[in-house]
C-alpha cells in the first residue's frame, strides 16, 4: 500500500509572503513616482502575486523536493517498517530531519547492542564448552586408565572411580544450573510465594554450611541478635538458594579464621535488605561489573579447585530479579566483600 503524504505549507506560505511584500513595496514606489498610485492597487496586486507565488512554490516543492523526500521514506521503510509505515509521510523538512536523526540514533544503539550480545554469545559458548570439556575429559581419562588395566589394582580403582564420580557430579551441577537460569530467563520457573521468617531461614543455612565453614575456621554469624521474627514474602526455597550461594562464595573466597556476617535491616516501609559480608580476599573494581555473568570467575584457577558450576552468582541475580527485587555488591580488594539484596516485607 502506497504511503500518504501529510503536506506542509509553511515553506510556501513564508516564501510567498516575502515575495509579495517585496514586489508590492517595489510596485507601490514605482506607481507613486508615476503619480498613478491608488490605495487598492497594492492590495489587488498583493493578493494576486501572493496566490500566484504560493501555488507555484508549493507545486514546485511538491514536484521536485517532496519526490526526493518520498524516496528517502521509501528507503527507510525497507529498513524499519514499524516506524515509517504506520502514519502519513510528512513533507516538513524539520520533522523529516528529526525522524531521520532519531532513526539513525536508534539504529546505532541497536547495532552496538547487537555487537555486545554477539561478543557475549561467543564468550558464553566458549565458557560452556570449556566448563563441560574439563569434567568430561577428566572422567574419560580415569575410565580409560581403568580400562587399560589399572582396575586390577583395588586402591587405584576406587580412587579413580571416586574422581570420575566427582567429575560427573560437576557436570550435573552445570546442567542443572543452566536449566534453572534458562527457565528463570524465559519465565517458565514459577515462584511459590509465601510468608516466612528470614532470620530462621538464615539460621538453617548456617547449620547447613557449618561443616564447610569449619574447614577454613570461618565463623558464620549475625551482626546482632534478632529476638523477633522478620517476616518476608518470597519463594522460600529460592531465597534459601540465594543465601546458600552467597555464603558458600564468602566461605570459598574467605580468609582462614575469617568471618561471614549476615545482617537484616529495614530499608523502607515495605522492604528489608539482607547483607552477606565477609573479610576475605575481596574483588578488584575492574571485575565487579561482570560478577553476575555466567561462568565468570575472578580467580580462574583457584575457583575450580573449590568445585561448583560457576553459575552461582548468575542464578542469585536471576532469582532476585524474578522477585522484582534488586541485588547489590560492594567490595574492596584485600579487605572483603558485601552482597546485599532486597525483599518484600510481609505485614
Amino acid at each position: 500500500m502506497q504511503a500518504k503524504f501529510k503536506k506542509s505549507y509553511r515553506f510556501a506560505v513564508r516564501t510567498a509572503f516575502y515575495i509579495t511584500l517585496y514586489t508590492t513595496l517595489l510596485l507601490s514606489v514605482f506607481l507613486y513616482y508615476l503619480d498613478i498610485l491608488q490605495w487598492y492597487y497594492p492590495i489587488l496586486f498583493a493578493i494576486c502575486i501572493y496566490l500566484f507565488s504560493f501555488i507555484i512554490i508549493q507545486f514546485s516543492v511538491e514536484r521536485f523536493i517532496y519526490k526526493r523526500v518520498k524516496k528517502i521514506y521509501d528507503d527507510l521503510t525497507l529498513l524499519e517498517t514499524a516506524s515509517f509505515s504506520k502514519g502519513p509521510i510528512t513533507t516538513d523538512m524539520k520533522t523529516l530531519t528529526e525522524e531521520i536523526d532519531k532513526f539513525a540514533k536508534d539504529k546505532k544503539i541497536e547495532i552496538e547492542t547487537l555487537k555486545v550480545r554477539e561478543e557475549y554469545r561467543k564468550e558464553f559458548l566458549g565458557n560452556v564448552s570449556h566448563e563441560l570439556k574439563t569434567p568430561l575429559f577428566t572422567v574419560q581419562g580415569y575410565i580409560l586408565t581403568l580400562l587399560d588395566g589399572a582396575m586390577d589394582d583395588k586402591n587405584i580403582r576406587e580412587k579413580y572411580l571416586e574422581r570420575a564420580s566427582k567429575g560427573i557430579e560437576r557436570l550435573g551441577y552445570i546442567i542443572k544450573d543452566l536449566d534453572m537460569i534458562t527457565k528463570l530467563e524465559v519465565g517458565d520457573l514459577s515462584l511459590n510465594m509465601s510468608v516466612f521468617n528470614i532470620v530462621e531461614l538464615v539460621k538453617n543455612v548456617f547449620d547447613m554450611l557449618e561443616m564447610k565453614a569449619n574447614k577454613k575456621k570461618i565463623t558464620l554469624t549475625f551482626d546482632r541478635d534478632y529476638p523477633k521474627p522478620i517476616l518476608v514474602r518470597a519463594d522460600k526455597e529460592r531465597i534459601q538458594q540465594v543465601i546458600v550461594n552467597l555464603i558458600v562464595n564468602s566461605i570459598k573466597y574467605g580468609s582462614e579464621k575469617g568471618t561471614t556476617e549476615v545482617s537484616i535491616e529495614n530499608l523502607i516501609k515495605n522492604k528489608v535488605i539482607v547483607r552477606v559480608t565477609d573479610n576475605g580476599e575481596g574483588i578488584a573494581k575492574v571485575h565487579i561489573p561482570r560478577l553476575f555473568e555466567r561462568f565468570f570467575r575472578v580467580d580462574k584457577s583457584g575457583s575450580r579447585k573449590e568445585g561448583g558450576s560457576g553459575l552461582g552468582l548468575s542464578i542469585v541475580k536471576h532469582i532476585i530479579e524474578a522477585h522484582q527485587e534488586k541485588i547489590y555488591v560492594e567490595s574492596e580488594f584485600g579487605v572483603g566483600s558485601e552482597f546485599s539484596f532486597t525483599l518484600e516485607k510481609a505485614e
